[in-house]
């Protein structure tokens, strides 16, 4: 299986967690780690060449830091560019079909703050809706959240875990 990590995040540099995620996930084989950031630092997204990326992979990633209860605003950006009516969804659409997507995060918050009864009053999956009907749209198999919480509070050991479970998560 081919995967396709799509990596939003404006500042890898500086992240700690999404950072390491990115350099464990070059070590495997079969993996194309693309950071948006990185390619279009002036958010000038080449369509065509996005589309062929999704349609040569069979599994899409979406990885970024949770901002401000959604995806940061590239990913977004890009989502309205490239997922378009008649390649991605539409009587004459359906190039994503069937393929599976993994929406990967980190939270800055840890997870009590993510319920009913804590600070943000939502969980992360209903903050994620719009990804998932996104993926109902497009016609791809939603794969279960892979979310870090307490990323600004991690150790270096739960950091490492955190590290190697999204790996094996990402490849399994």
């Amino acid at each position: 299986m081919s995967t396709l990590v799509i990596v939003t995040h404006p500042n890898l540099a500086e992240s700690r967690v999404n950072k390491r995620w990115v350099q464990e996930l070059k070590k495997q084989s079969g993996i194309t780690v693309h950071n948006l950031y990185e390619v279009y630092p002036d958010e000038k997204i080449n369509v065509a060449q996005e589309q062929e990326l999704l349609e040569q992979h069979d599994r899409i990633v979406l990885q970024f830091p949770f901002y401000w209860y959604s995806t940061p605003s590239l990913l977004k950006k890009w989502e309205d560019a490239v997922l378009t009516y008649g390649w991605a969804f539409g009587s004459e659409g359906g190039k994503l079909e069937g393929k599976e997507l993994l929406i990967a995060l980190s939270a800055a918050s840890v997870e009590e703050n993510y319920q009913h009864d804590g600070r943000n009053k939502y969980t992360i999956e209903e903050l994620l809706r719009p990804l998932e009907a996104t993926s109902h749209m497009i016609g791809v198999k939603l794969l279960p959240y892979f979310v870090q919480y307490g990323a600004g509070v991690l150790t270096d050991e739960e950091l490492e875990q955190s590290a190697q479970r999204y790996v094996q998560t990402v490849t399994s």
